[in-house]
């Protein structure tokens, strides 16, 4: 039984998917992405091979091709698009895990545990740079732009976050500044120029650049709730690591702003001093006082916003499909509610 979070993974295989009907084309792009590994030198090769065989769930590329077919049909930029950012989020997830002292990705050992921190950076580095060479191929010298422009958000919320662990004075204005650029900046440049390449207009491009933008953040919510509350045995990568690690996410944010006085000095003092948290016990907590349930609330109405971004396409199952990301998605964030 396919459980509802692989819905949303375009490489679960599921029919539930809206990613379903785009098979041949994952299945295509999924050749290209490994095939990458072949342009690294004979003894990179093995470890690049390693990380693209078991990093991402290609929901980048995924969006790519729905942008692209929503608004003209998916061609083989289209294709070359969905490898660069793919190579982008895995190259991200390698520097990630590295930070996070993560063992576990889908179920298979992380970079830094085969190999260590140092190794891991550089392969990091290397998938980095092959992708920003990619980007310059393309005849429309945007394109390749507007790509460096979206991995440089997506390092500087990597920077920004890590900058900002532990910090007390985090609010909600600096959590999404930090989510849009670390995690919806390749959902928005996914949305944008897969529309980009069909030559839509600016006012189509940015409607679906909000769209990723909105279900990337609302995304990146969802992922900070089942850091708290999920089983890694269902969701295949290391959990509770973000509050360890000194990562205030919408959940704790929210469990700060409605939690007693004793409550939240407490949380304060354990924070600041790095102590163990019994991280079972403060789901607990989470639940009881609502901030699992106000994160909820504030990813749905971004969904809702997202869909909104839609009224600029014509119906089509490519459309139908983009609407079918936000009601899964909304299904498991509502799944998250205690």
């Amino acid at each position: 039984m396919t459980s509802n979070s692989a819905i949303l993974d375009p490489t679960s295989g599921s029919e539930l998917s809206p990613f379903a009907f785009l098979r041949p084309e994952l299945d295509r792009v999924e050749s290209r992405i490994r095939a990458q590994a072949e342009a690294f030198d004979p003894a990179v090769e093995p470890y690049v091979a390693y990380i693209l065989n078991t990093s991402g769930k290609r929901i980048r590329p995924a969006l790519a091709f729905l942008a692209g077919g929503a608004t003209g049909g998916v061609e083989d930029d289209h294709h070359k698009l969905a490898v660069i950012l793919e190579l982008i989020h895995v190259a991200t997830l390698v520097h990630d895990d590295i930070i996070d002292g993560a063992e576990i990705r889908r179920q298979a050992p992380t970079a830094n545990a085969k190999w260590g921190n140092a190794l891991s950076v550089l392969l990091g580095d290397c998938l980095f740079s092959h992708a920003l060479m990619l980007s310059t191929e393309f005849n429309d010298s945007v394109i390749g732009r507007k790509v460096a422009i979206a991995a440089n958000e997506v390092c500087s919320g990597e920077i920004i976050q890590t900058q900002r662990r532990f910090d007390l004075q985090l609010n909600r204005e600096d959590y999404f500044d930090i989510i849009r650029k670390k995690t919806a900046a390749l959902f928005a440049a996914a949305m944008e120029l897969g529309a980009r390449l069909n030559g839509q207009s600016e006012s189509v491009c940015l409607a679906l650049r909000d769209f990723g933008l909105h279900v990337g953040t609302a995304y990146q919510i969802y992922d900070d709730c089942i850091d708290l509350i999920g089983e890694e045995t269902e969701y295949g990568k290391t959990l509770r690591t973000d509050l360890n690690k000194g990562k205030l996410t919408l959940p704790i944010l929210n469990l700060l702003s409605s939690a007693t006085e004793r409550q939240r000095e407490k949380l304060n003092r354990l924070l600041i001093q790095k102590e163990p948290i019994d991280l079972s016990a403060l789901a607990s907590i989470a639940d009881y006082a609502g901030a699992i349930e106000a994160s909820v609330d504030t990813a749905q109405e971004l969904i809702q916003e997202s869909r909104n971004c839609l009224l600029v396409l014509e119906e089509s199952e490519y459309k139908g499909a983009l609407l079918g990301i936000t009601n899964f998605l909304s299904v498991l964030l509502e799944g998250c509610r205690q």
